[in-house]
C-alpha cells in the first residue's frame, strides 16, 4: 500500500478541507503523539479512520505551512506491478516476525511502497519505533528492496458482529429505500435471537442440493455466535435434541436505525413544504399578467409541496406497517444456525481467517415466488451515474456499460487470484486498479480498491498476549469524499467486483476504535467456494 502524496513515487492532490479533532480523546492522544514526532497529526490525515502516526522513517512528507494553512489530504491506493508482489507474503511474515522479537504490539501490516503497521493505541514508544523501522529497512534491504518507508500508526483490529420477508421492487415499490432492509436482498441484517445487540450482514444464500428445498444463509461465525456470548465455540447442529440458536432479521441497531431514517425523512420533507409553501404565499394568486416567470414557479412549487405530501403518507402507511409488524424481535425470526466453524488460522497452510457459518432459512419466512436470489443492492448511497462513473471510469469502459436492473447487481463466479495481483481495469487517474463493491448493515453500499497484496493482522486477548494472526486481502476505500469502505456491522457482506464476481467475505476492519480504513475477506475467493461447498 502506499499513501497518495504530492512526490515523484506517489501522485497526489493536496484538497483544502480541514477536519477536526472528533473527540477530546482524540485530541490528547494527538498531543502525546506530537510530542516525539512533529507530523503525527499529519502523515495519515484524510484516512477515515484518521488514524495517528507514532513514527515514519525516510524524508518527512510535504507540510503545508503558515497562519491559515491546512493539512493535505492523503488517500491510500493499492499496489500493482511492483517487483515486492511475488514474494511479499513470506517477506511479510519475516517482517513481523521482526516486529515481535522487538515487542511492538502491532494488530495490522500492509504491504509497499510504504508499510504501513498498525498498532494498539498508546502502546509504542517513538524510540521502539525508531528502532524497528530502522530493522525493518535493513530486513527488505537484505531482500533487495531499498527506498521503502515504514509507518507505524495506531489503529485496532475488529470483528463486527412474525412476518413473511418483504418483496423488493425498486421500480414499482412507492418507498424502495425503506423496504430494502425488511427484504431479503443482499445487505440483509442479520442478529442472533438472543443477542440482538451483537449485529451483521448475511452473504450469500446457497441451496443444500438440486432436489433438496432447503435454503441456507453464509455469513461469519462471529455474526452468527458472537465470541462473547459463544467463546468461539463451534456447532454442529445435526439432531433436534441441540437448542436451537435462532437469528433475527435486523438487529436492535438494524430496527432502530430503519425507523429513524423514515421519520428523519418525514421531518425533512415537511420543513421543506414550510419551505416552499412560503414562497407561493410571496407569489400570492395567480395574476392576469403576470410574468411566465411567476407562473413557471408557481406550478413548480405547487408540484414539489404535492409531491412532498404523497411522500409523507407514502412513508408514514409503510411506517405503521412496521410497527404493527415487525417491532418485536419474535417477529423477526427469519432461521436458525445449523452449522458454525471455529474462528481459526492455524490449521492449514493458507493462513486465511476461518470465520464463517451457516443459517438455515424457515422456508414459511420467505415468499420464494418473488425472491431474487444473490443480488446485491449497490442503489442505496450512489446514485445510477455515480455509480457508473467511479465503476467504470475510463471511455472504453463505458461503451457498453449498463447499470444493474433496479440496481441489483447479479453475484455469481470468482475473482481470479491472479486479477488480484495484476487487476484488468483502471481508476479514474488511469491507475491499475481493482474496484468493488458491497452492501452491508452499517455503511449500505459502498466501493472500495483491493490493494493487490497480502495484509497481516494480528489479534491479542484482554491480557495482551496473542490470540491469532493472519492473512487477509485488504480492500482500501475508494477516495477520501466517500468515508470508509466498512464499519462494524458490515462483517459477513459480499464483496464483488463491478462485474458481479466473488472477492470474498467482510470478517472485519482496521483503524480507530469506531472508524475503520480497510477491511479484509475471511478466505480467498474459491477457497471460500471449497470449504462451503
Amino acid at each position: 500500500m502506499h499513501l497518495d502524496l504530492s512526490s515523484p513515487l506517489s501522485l497526489g492532490f493536496p484538497l483544502p478541507l480541514s477536519l477536526p479533532f472528533s473527540d477530546f480523546s482524540s485530541a490528547l492522544s494527538a498531543k502525546r503523539l506530537s510530542t516525539s514526532y512533529a507530523n503525527a497529526t499529519y502523515d495519515f490525515y484524510g484516512t477515515p479512520s484518521g488514524a495517528l502516526c507514532v513514527y515514519k522513517n525516510g524524508d518527512a512528507w510535504p507540510v503545508r505551512t503558515g497562519p491559515e494553512s491546512q493539512r493535505i489530504i492523503r488517500e491510500a491506493r493499492g499496489v500493482h506491478g511492483h517487483p515486492m508482489q511475488d514474494v511479499w507474503r513470506e517477506l511479510g511474515e519475516r517482517v513481523y516476525t521482526l516486529l515481535d522479537d522487538k515487542g511492538v504490539h502491532w494488530t495490522s501490516m500492509f504491504s509497499p511502497l510504504l508499510i504501513s503497521i498498525g498498532v494498539e493505541p498508546a502502546s509504542l514508544a517513538y524510540e521502539l519505533a525508531n528502532t524497528a523501522a530502522e530493522a525493518t529497512t535493513f530486513l527488505l534491504a537484505q531482500a533487495g528492496f531499498s527506498g521503502i518507508e515504514i509507518g507505524f500508526r495506531e489503529s485496532v483490529v475488529t470483528r463486527s458482529a412474525g412476518p413473511k420477508m418483504l418483496s423488493f421492487d425498486p421500480f414499482n415499490d412507492s418507498v424502495p429505500e425503506f423496504r430494502k432492509p425488511f427484504t431479503p436482498t443482499l445487505g440483509l441484517a442479520i442478529a442472533p435471537f438472543k443477542s440482538p445487540h451483537f449485529e451483521g450482514t448475511g452473504a450469500l444464500y446457497l441451496r443444500e442440493g438440486k432436489d433438496s428445498k432447503r435454503v441456507l444463509l453464509l455469513t461469519c461465525a462471529h455474526v452468527a455466535r458472537p465470541p462473547p456470548a459463544h467463546n468461539n465455540a463451534s456447532l454442529a447442529r445435526q439432531t433436534t435434541s441441540h437448542p436451537r440458536e435462532q437469528v433475527i432479521a435486523l438487529g436492535s441497531s438494524g430496527y432502530t436505525s430503519a425507523l429513524k431514517s423514515m421519520m428523519g425523512t418525514i421531518g425533512d420533507l415537511d420543513r421543506s413544504i414550510k419551505d416552499w409553501q412560503a414562497v407561493l404565499r410571496r407569489l400570492g394568486e395567480p395574476q392576469e399578467g403576470e410574468s411566465v416567470t411567476a407562473t413557471k414557479m408557481r406550478k413548480e412549487h405547487l408540484a414539489l409541496v404535492e409531491s412532498a405530501k404523497e411522500r409523507i403518507d407514502e412513508t408514514n402507511k409503510f411506517h405503521d406497517e412496521i410497527i404493527k409488524r415487525w417491532t418485536i424481535p419474535d417477529q423477526r425470526i427469519i432461521g436458525e444456525v445449523v452449522y458454525v466453524a471455529p474462528i481459526d488460522v492455524n490449521n492449514s497452510s493458507h493462513n486465511f481467517t476461518m470465520d464463517w457459518a451457516l443459517i438455515e432459512l424457515y422456508d414459511n419466512k420467505f415468499d420464494w415466488a418473488t425472491f431474487k436470489g444473490n443480488k446485491v443492492y449497490v442503489g442505496s448511497n450512489l446514485s445510477s451515474l455515480d455509480y457508473g462513473k467511479i465503476m467504470f471510469p475510463q471511455v472504453e469502459d463505458q461503451a457498453n456499460y449498463e447499470y444493474p436492473e433496479d440496481g441489483l447487481l447479479q453475484a455469481h463466479g470468482v475473482v481470479p487470484a491472479d486479477e488480484i495481483r495484476n487487476p484488468q481495469h483502471q481508476d479514474t487517474n488511469g491507475e491499475q486498479c481493482l474496484l468493488v463493491v458491497k452492501n452491508g448493515l452499517a455503511t449500505g453500499t459502498t466501493i472500495g480498491r483491493v490493494t493487490g497484496m497480502e495484509s497481516f493482522t494480528r489479534a491479542y486477548n484482554e491480557h495482551g498476549s496473542i490470540k491469532e494472526t493472519s492473512i487477509e486481502i485488504a480492500v482500501l476505500p475508494y477516495g477520501n469524499i466517500h468515508g470508509p469502505f466498512s464499519a462494524p456491522g458490515d462483517s459477513g457482506s459480499i464483496v464483488l467486483d463491478r462485474d458481479g464476481r466473488i472477492l470474498g467475505m467482510i470478517t472485519g476492519g482496521a483503524g480507530t476504535a469506531n472508524r475503520t480504513d480497510e477491511i479484509k475477506k475471511s478466505f480467498p475467493n474459491a477457497f471460500l467456494y471449497e470449504v462451503v461447498k
